[in-house]
């Protein structure tokens, strides 16, 4: 990791005291990751990657090498990665640091389970990917030509990808991030964002396309005192595209959508609290109690708080993206027989139409344990039946509580008997 960078939160270690610390931090696992329960380290993954790098082993899959952007193309097409989710990174936050700025941005790009990061003129291509059972698994494919590539496992990307803004557990994370100074000693200063951070606070380092609605966000702006000579003369003007702002010379696209940059945001934090409920009910499995059997409860209630966007700030103007990425993510469905989908944007006054995440329908919420799955299944009967009034849950109007249900009961298919 980039030594200028320091996340504002504490990186999680092999915690001693682990006892009084769990009655301390009720928001985050705090256990080590290789507790016998757990095994982070140690156990078997069942992945994309491991899945990839198989057939690569094999030969049923072959890589072609791109002269500008080596295996990139080769795994967005492996992986099923869309182009359109492109987002374009130029805080200088990866361990390939050196080489990013505005004029060579780091690009991401995601789907349900899996995000690559590319660097032009790097040595890797870095990838994160979600174990049902694990979590993120975190992976790195060298750029260069060989007969059979392999991607290895990369566990040192945990100094900054397990931490209390992880929620405890080896995860994603988005970082907003402030202008540096002239000094060329400062720190660089950022912080996590997530579905609930205002728009203003949001892509501090990230280049934005699209219309966000007018908002005065941070995107757009220099954060490394190198760039500080480009200035942009309307920094939140909304850019159709990145196209002329710099050599786009193997970037497959030029665009880093507004719209995919929303999605990630709520993805990476949802992927996160179903690790943490998951690791928290195997915890208890392994050391039954009634604190445990608590932690399992407060997990669920949060995630469900987050499933259904209880928290979400508020968008206060319509968004539109340019990358077409909404379009092919609302496609991928399921529907009901009225044609809903929890895919489905509005990007009016919020992410999307019906507040209910498409997470519910991943890998990972499918493989977590019976006890969490049920906890999760019943803090959610009881916040869309209306049974809890707290304030919060105004939000969530009747016609939106209805319709969640509606398209879970016909999309859904283990959904328990209570929810039916």
């Amino acid at each position: 990791m980039f030594h200028r960078f320091v996340p504002l939160v504490v990186v999680l270690a092999l915690l001693a005291g682990a006892t009084a610390l769990r009655s301390q931090r009720r928001d985050a696992f705090v256990v080590t990751r290789d507790h016998p329960a757990i095994e982070y380290s140690r156990a078997p993954v069942s992945e994309a990657i491991t899945e990839l790098n198989a057939r690569l082993a094999s030969g049923a899959e072959t890589f072609a090498f791109d002269e500008k952007s080596g295996y990139l193309p080769a795994v967005l097409r492996a992986l099923q990665l869309p182009v359109s989710s492109q987002a374009l990174v130029f805080s200088q936050t990866s361990f390939q640091a050196p080489l990013i700025n505005m004029h060579n941005p780091r690009a991401v790009f995601f789907n349900d389970a899996t995000a690559v990061g590319w660097v032009r003129g790097g040595t890797v291509l870095e990838v994160s990917t979600v174990d049902p059972r694990q979590g993120v698994i975190f992976y790195a494919l060298d750029q260069q030509r060989v007969a059979k590539p392999q991607f290895r496992r990369d566990d040192q990307c945990l100094a900054c990808h397990l931490s209390w803004d992880t929620l405890g557990v080896p995860g994603m994370l988005l970082t907003s991030m402030f202008p540096l100074p002239d000094d060329p000693n400062a720190y660089a200063n950022g912080f996590t964002t997530v579905q609930g951070s205002p728009l203003e606070q949001r892509w501090g380092g990230w280049w934005v396309t699209g219309d966000p609605g007018g908002v005065a966000h941070m995107g757009n702006v220099p954060v490394m005192p190198s760039d500080k000579k480009w200035k942009i003369a309307t920094p939140t003007r909304p850019l159709k595209s990145v196209e002329g702002l710099f050599d786009l010379g193997g970037y497959p696209s030029p665009y880093s959508d507004v719209v995919a940059q929303l999605v990630l945001a709520h993805q990476t934090r949802m992927t996160n609290m179903i690790t943490r409920t998951g690791w928290e009910a195997r915890l208890a499995a392994a050391q039954p109690s009634a604190d445990a059997s608590a932690r399992v409860r407060e997990a669920a209630a949060d995630l469900v708080d987050y499933l259904l966007f209880v928290d979400e700030a508020p968008l206060p103007h319509p968004v539109h993206g340019t990358a077409g990425f909404a379009e092919q993510f609302a496609a991928l469905g399921p529907r009901d027989a009225q044609g809903r989908s929890l895919r489905d944007f509005d990007l009016q006054r919020r992410l999307f139409r019906y507040p209910c995440s498409y997470m519910i329908y991943s890998k990972a919420f499918d493989a977590m344990p019976a006890a969490a799955k049920s906890a999760v299944y019943a803090r959610l009967q009881v916040v869309l039946a209306g049974r809890d009034t707290a304030p919060r849950y105004r939000v969530l109007t009747p016609a939106d509580r209805r319709a969640v249900l509606d398209i879970l009961r016909a999309t859904k298919p283990d959904l328990p008997a209570e929810l039916r």
